[in-house]
């Protein structure tokens, strides 16, 4: 039978995310993970969720039963425009949009300015997800290096005015400027300010994506980008910021918002429109439920003694094991810690001996525009048994030893 479908170019040879390709491995119940981004089942709220749930169906069952508007819920835009001015920025009703999860926000903004050979900036490394949704739409990626303190904006201004003496404006330029997937850096002040001041002189779409930012084991997390155009005004009709629930109030509720020009909110709308017409109403009446209770706060504080606690048992084990041969930056704040070990050079190679030791991360080479190998390795501590930190580290420490070169075991 002749198969031959008539597939657009970017699914002919279809690559399925680096991340979710480990899940297989999951269904073993002796596997150690430090792979998938899951925030710790462990904290879920479901009583708190629960409730807020029950209540509003309780008090309002057609509108959480029925099609909803596209924008969002409006109890829910209300409470979302409420935490972002909380978070130090206004934003206007028009200039928000509740999306299933922000990585549906950012699909959105891709199909509305991205376009076949559209050249698109990325910090690197970046979220593997994103350069997914880059390559399916056909853009031309180029990788902006970044450091511990976030994107490199001395080399972004060079690539910037390089494409502008060629006369070629990119579409979009993509960071996760805090707590960043998969590194755990977070961009330093100064450099946000100079980022914001290249963006509006060169009229870049800028995408802040922040499901992290409330996550801040060290104090106040850093100001949003979105936030800091009060002090860069000119940087404003340009910052899409795009924020989650998944991970301070739960996945499976699949809430997320952009927030941006209204003009770029408008297309997104339309976008959304034809793409699920609707966030589930009953779930986002739940969310604004739960924050209006001001249930939100607890949770994160929960969440993030949790969680700066299994970093520092990472942490400590990564030491132990490999001493003076692993090189990290401790993140100050959310999921990831982004390491590489001497002796490997390639962490796809070193996948499969832990994969053999029962052990799970994820290899560096999955969040680079330029697919090559790379020595670093992302490890997730968040959904992290804590008990088991020591011994999955033992056994990547087993799995080290089995692949790197003789002299360096």
């Amino acid at each position: 039978m002749n198969t031959a479908y008539p597939f657009v170019p970017a699914l002919r040879e279809p690559e399925g995310s680096p991340i979710r390709e480990l899940f297989k491995y999951l269904s073993d119940p002796q596997m150690i993970s430090f792979a998938g981004g899951y925030p710790s089942a462990a904290l879920f709220d479901a009583p708190g969720i629960g409730a807020a749930s029950a209540q509003v169906l309780a008090q309002r069952p057609a509108e959480c039963l029925q099609y909803g508007a596209t924008e969002g819920a409006p109890a829910l835009r209300r409470a979302l425009t409420a935490l972002m001015a909380e978070r130090g920025a206004t934003v206007a009703p028009e200039e928000l949009l509740v999306t299933t999860g922000s990585q549906q926000g950012f699909d959105f903004l891709v199909k509305a300015l991205v376009e076949p050979g559209s050249l698109v900036l990325v910090e690197e490394p970046t979220y593997s997800a994103t350069l997914q949704a880059l390559r399916l739409a056909g853009a031309a990626l180029r990788g902006i290096p970044a450091d511990h303190e976030g994107i490199d904006v001395e080399a972004l201004e060079a690539v910037l005015e390089a494409a502008a003496a060629a006369g070629e404006r990119p579409r979009l330029l993509y960071v996760v400027p805090t707590f960043a997937n998969p590194t755990g850096a977070t961009l330093s002040l100064p450099r946000r300010l100079r980022l914001l001041e290249l963006v509006a002189r060169h009229q870049v779409v800028l995408v802040e994506d922040d499901p992290y930012g409330a996550l801040s084991f060290d104090g106040a997390p850093p100001p949003s980008l979105l936030s800091l155009c009060a002090q860069v005004p000119a940087a404003r009709p340009w910052v899409v910021h795009l924020a989650s629930l998944s991970k301070t109030l739960a996945p499976g509720l699949r809430l997320g918002w952009l927030a941006g020009p209204a003009e770029i909110v408008r297309r997104a709308v339309i976008a959304k429109q034809v793409s699920d017409l609707c966030t589930p109403p009953w779930l986002q009446l739940t969310a604004a439920q739960y924050l209006d209770d001001g249930r939100l706060p607890a949770q994160v504080a929960r969440e993030v003694a949790a969680y700066r606690d299994k970093r520092d048992r990472l942490a400590d084990a990564l030491r132990q094991a490999f001493g003076a041969r692993i090189r990290f930056a401790l993140p100050a704040g959310g999921m990831f810690l982004w390491a590489a070990v001497d002796g490997i050079e390639d962490a796809a190679a070193l996948l499969p001996h832990a994969i053999a030791e029962k052990v799970l991360f994820v290899p560096g080479a999955g969040f680079y525009a330029e697919r090559r190998p790379r020595a670093a390795f992302r490890l997730s501590f968040a959904g992290a048994d804590p008990a088991q930190i020591g011994e999955g580290v033992a056994r990547l420490a087993r799995a080290v030893a089995q692949a790197a070169p003789p002299h360096m075991r």
